[in-house]
């Protein structure tokens, strides 16, 4: 059986590379994948927990978590979209050029 602490150094080192990806790009498209590591970095670990203490509402939780993911990407999709017909560019900088 894999240790505990394996799956959160793994779940660890995901959210890492979810924060320095999120932090450092500026397409859109990156922006948003790295925020779906940091989701599914959280699951890893929730779904880690809930199996080393025997109790289901971590993975309960694990569902309601991908259920926004879905979400928040639908709506991500909708404004990259609508950015890049009106900008022909998914830059974040391109975004404040919007306002008005």
């Amino acid at each position: 059986m894999v240790p505990l602490n394996w799956y959160l150094y793994l779940s660890s080192v995901i959210f890492v590379i979810g924060v320095v990806g999120f932090l450092i790009r500026r397409n859109l498209i990156i922006m948003f994948m790295s925020i779906e590591l940091m989701l599914n970095a959280v699951n890893i670990s929730l779904i880690a927990f809930s199996h080393y203490i025997q109790d289901l509402k971590g993975q309960i939780m694990v569902f309601f978590i991908i259920t926004v993911a879905a979400a928040e990407a639908a709506i991500g999709l909708a404004i990259l979209v609508a950015l890049f017909r009106n900008k022909n560019s998914i830059n974040t900088d391109d975004i404040a050029i919007m306002k008005g």
